[in-house]
């Protein structure tokens, strides 16, 4: 295991140029502090996880202090902004420090967010608070948990910087990690200001550096454009199958690697409802969760549409194609598993829509749901789920349809039924009022609280003695919290 001073800097973005980023210095925090940290990030660089605790941890990600080899960079890039193209945003309150390879040989981009102003901040005042900070952390990790392809968090770390948001709050920062921060508005920055050499040094960058093996095809930025719609076709199903709204699916929150990318108004689905909508700013529902399937197409359109000096028009619009197929398939291979199908039937499909129609009338809680069908038979299980339900006539129709398919699905064990379903089907998941009350604790100095629900949410499948607390459905003030973009 590492020390901090230990990391190997590769910074391979940085090189293309002042033409993709502006460098800039972090702006430290007072008095900076430890929140909470990712024993399972800090492994992905080799870091002991003792050196969390120790002063110059906190000094380092809190602005104070800097690698030698570190260079601090805000990207340049535009992107969609619920429809409406802006032509530059960029990092207005995070830094790319730099990108550290770990004995492995996998590049990680260490990217400090809120660490001050940029030359993109637009007005604003480049910080992040605690509370958007949490929930950047917890959701990132969590959604690592669950199997669903995510940036990763190292730290967040706490001071006493005050903040302006609607009252008065403490600043933050978080470290997170991806292999890549390149987004599907940095190609639409290049192609609409009409740079295509950079357009096509930024096209070289992500070829060469995350998908090499489409070198080997003939076309090897069409084969590219294929992986990218292949992984946010997967990635959505994911979303979908595990019930969590992103809340701002702007282009330029779209990761060029196929994953969750830029957290801030998000949810995840208490009582099943299609149409919600978490993030409080959109009032047209645009990123409403039924609408994530649609916009993940229209945002790859958008990307489509800036790959136009590379790619063909009519090879962009076949590979689209793929995408609402390659969804479905994904979506209903989860949908299976997570109803504890191990075989295909053509009606599957007409069986998850049904079940999730009635919830959506019932105000069905939609984690515990698939979590308890799996505790035992299909048959006591339906029994005791019963009286979740409003229209008991038409839960008791899709019970009997649903016993028959798992009859036909194969014989197996009770033992058997329950570690396959509970291997996919988690009992604790990042509630909003969960984060709320963590956040809580910590905006009044105890970070106890954000410690242990990390902890807890690390192994969102294993029941864990003790924490039926984290197991529960939300009070009702905790169904209507409102998040917005503020942060």
């Amino acid at each position: 295991m590492k020390a901090l001073d230990e990391l190997n800097f590769d910074n391979r973005f940085a090189r293309l140029g002042d033409a993709f980023s502006t460098h800039v210095l972090p702006e430290p925090l007072d008095a900076p502090r430890l929140v909470v940290a990712s024993e399972a990030a800090m492994a992905l660089l080799d870091l002991d996880p003792a050196v969390a605790e120790t002063p110059v941890f906190a000094e380092l990600f809190g602005g104070h202090k800097l690698w030698a080899e570190a260079e601090p960079r805000a990207m340049v890039y535009s992107g969609h902004q619920f429809g409406g193209y802006t032509p530059q945003l960029g990092d207005g309150r995070g830094l790319l420090l730099g990108e550290v390879y770990n004995a492995a040989g996998e590049h990680w981009d260490l990217h400090l967010k809120g660490a001050g102003m940029t030359p993109y901040s637009r007005m604003g005042d480049g910080r992040a608070v605690l509370r958007s900070s949490i929930r950047e952390f917890l959701a990132s990790e969590a959604l690592h948990a669950l199997g669903i392809p995510s940036s990763r968090a190292l730290c967040v770390i706490g001071s006493d910087t005050p903040v302006w948001r609607e009252k008065q709050e403490r600043g933050a920062m978080v470290l997170r990690m991806a292999h890549s921060h390149i987004r599907f508005g940095h190609f639409e920055y290049f192609y609409y200001t009409k740079k295509p050499e950079q357009q096509a040094l930024l096209a070289e960058h992500v070829l060469n550096l995350h998908y090499p093996e489409c070198r080997e095809q003939p076309e090897p930025y069409l084969a590219m454009f294929r992986e990218i719609v292949e992984r946010n076709a997967e990635l959505i199903a994911k979303w979908q199958a595990y019930g969590f709204c992103h809340g701002v699916m702007n282009t330029d929150n779209m990761s060029i690697l196929g994953i969750t990318f830029d957290f801030g108004p998000f949810a995840f689905l208490d009582d099943f409802d299609a149409h919600f909508i978490c993030n409080h700013s959109d009032h047209e529902g645009r990123y409403s969760f039924s609408n994530q399937v649609p916009i993940g197409q229209w945002n790859l359109s958008a990307l489509a549409q800036a790959l136009t000096p590379f790619i063909s028009v009519d090879a962009l619009k076949e590979a689209l194609g793929l995408y609402l197929p390659l969804y479905q398939a994904n979506y209903l291979d989860l949908m299976r598993r997570r109803l504890g199908l191990t075989t295909a039937e053509d009606d599957d499909q007409h069986l998850v829509e049904r079940l999730l129609k009635l919830m959506q009338n019932s105000g069905v809680d939609y984690t515990l749901f698939f979590r308890r069908l799996g505790d035992e038979s299909a048959a006591l299980a339906v029994a005791r789920l019963r009286d979740d339900f409003v229209d008991l006539a038409g839960f008791d129709a899709w019970a009997e349809q649903y016993k028959a398919r798992v009859a036909r699905d194969g014989d197996y064990s009770e033992e058997q039924r329950r570690a396959r379903m509970h291997a996919v089907n988690p009992l604790y998941i990042l509630r909003n009022y969960l984060a709320q009350n963590a956040i809580a604790a910590a905006e009044s100095g105890d970070y106890s609280e954000v410690r242990r629900l990390h902890e807890v949410l690390s192994k969102p499948f294993e029941e864990q003695a003790g924490m039926e607390q984290y197991a529960q459905r939300p009070p009702d003030w905790g169904k209507h919290l409102e998040i917005s973009c503020s942060s």
